[in-house]
């Protein structure tokens, strides 16, 4: 079993809002080019594993028949709800459900998708093996992880900011047994029993009005930072924004682009 503290609902229960605001900014890129992947058809029926919010679910709703939709964080799933409600999309079916044990028959839809989600779950083999398991013969999956920090300016910015605020935080070495290494990732997804499996990098690039809105940004959508904050308490947590707000007014100059990477896993179900 994982260790890592995002592999628990609770710290994506308490983010969800602020996720669905300002997560998109960094994450619809990566959705776009995963539904690109996919080809879809009108007629597709298809899953997305550990959706959030729904930032890949909402805007494949716009171009196939149905998208079933879980996630572990009841809170993420009624903010998809109520979101596709208001856009008045009803062909979104949404559950509160765990990625590792879905709750759909085997052979159920025509693609399937897990957007930084599978990358954190506890037994990412089951996770896959699941994914596998409810796509139909010749259906496409399509899996994102996120590049090593070093690969993403924006990423090394915000661990600057958290040095800044407590010299003991560091910048991530990659860690070459999980999701950060292609070749990991590609014989995970064989092991579950996808052919043709590729694994492509994929960078995007945005750029904020000034070092506020990028805090913003970040801070709001940021699960690890909460639970940073929990962690230290309030007054210390005031001191570090403090230190790291001050960190980005310094560094980050107002509309400069910053580049996050992600891989994409690509595989089928052969048919």
């Amino acid at each position: 079993m994982s260790g890592n503290p995002l592999a628990a609902a609770e710290p994506w229960d308490l983010v969800a809002d602020g996720y669905a605001e300002f997560g998109p900014a960094i994450m619809a890129p990566f959705s776009a080019r995963a539904l690109e992947l996919a080809s879809l058809s009108a007629q597709s029926q298809i899953v997305d594993v550990a959706a959030g919010p729904g930032t890949l679910s909402l805007p494949a709703a716009e171009r196939v028949a149905q998208v079933s939709a879980i996630d572990f964080s009841e809170p993420m799933i009624q903010r998809l709800t109520e979101d596709a409600r208001t856009a008045g999309l009803t062909n979104i079916e949404t559950r509160v459900g765990d990625g590792q044990a879905l709750p759909f028959d085997d052979d159920s839809f025509d693609a399937g998708f897990s957007m930084f989600g599978l990358m954190f779950f506890p037994d990412r083999a089951k996770g896959f093996a699941e994914l596998f398991r409810v796509l139909r013969p010749g259906a496409t999956a399509v899996v994102s992880s996120w590049a090593p920090v070093a690969e993403s300016t924006l990423m090394r910015m915000m661990f600057g900011a958290f040095a800044a605020a407590d010299p003991t935080i560091s910048e991530p070495l990659p860690n070459f047994l999980n999701l950060e290494n292609p070749e990991v990732f590609a014989t995970e997804m064989r092991t579950a029993g996808f052919a043709g499996v590729s694994i492509q990098r994929h960078t995007s690039t945005l750029g904020f009005a000034d070092s506020d809105e990028m805090w913003e940004t970040m801070v709001r959508s940021s699960a690890p930072l909460l639970l940073m904050r929990r962690t230290v308490g309030e007054q210390v947590w005031a001191e570090r924004v403090a230190l790291m707000r001050a960190y980005l007014a310094v560094n980050y100059r107002p509309n400069k682009p910053l580049s996050t990477t992600a891989f994409l896993g690509i595989g089928h179900k052969p048919s």
